[in-house]
């Protein structure tokens, strides 16, 4: 018998992604941020979540998709690693996606060498392909 994961969906740029539904803790609107001095780009600012500071990450700059434009207002995907609270900035959420272990593929050959150690594999869907995102890498910046 195969394991089924789930996975929560979403979009950054033109590309669908997903992570693992139990690493997701919530998923809120855009909230303002306060920059952190000498942080690396892909770190946008410091979000209050109920009194907790959480980092925010840039994935449009973490998948080096280039900035969003000023009109667009990012969505805060909050997600629980090994040790911390970590915001997942994207442009748009999607559903909570079932895929089956047979139907995962590795990374493209397509992926840059410094993208390709962020997406764990690809599932092909009917409608498009999704990236199974590995958190721990895109929040070790």
């Amino acid at each position: 018998m195969t394991k089924n994961t789930q996975l929560s969906t979403f979009f950054v740029g033109q590309l669908f992604c997903g992570i693992e539904i139990e690493n997701v803790q919530e998923i809120i609107r855009y909230q303002e941020m306060t920059k952190v001095p000498l942080a690396p780009p892909v770190v946008a600012g410091l979000i209050n979540l109920r009194g907790q500071i959480v980092t925010a990450i840039d994935l449009r700059l973490r998948l080096d998709l280039g900035r969003r434009s000023l009109d667009e207002l990012p969505l805060n995907v909050i997600v629980k690693t090994s040790d911390e609270t970590v915001s997942l900035l994207v442009d748009d959420i999607g559903d909570v996606v079932e895929v089956k272990a047979e139907d995962f593929e590795t990374p493209p050959n397509t992926f840059t060498s410094h993208i390709r150690h962020l997406v764990r594999g690809c599932y092909k869907l009917k409608e498009r392909l999704l990236l199974f995102l590995d958190i721990e890498e895109i929040v070790s910046c």
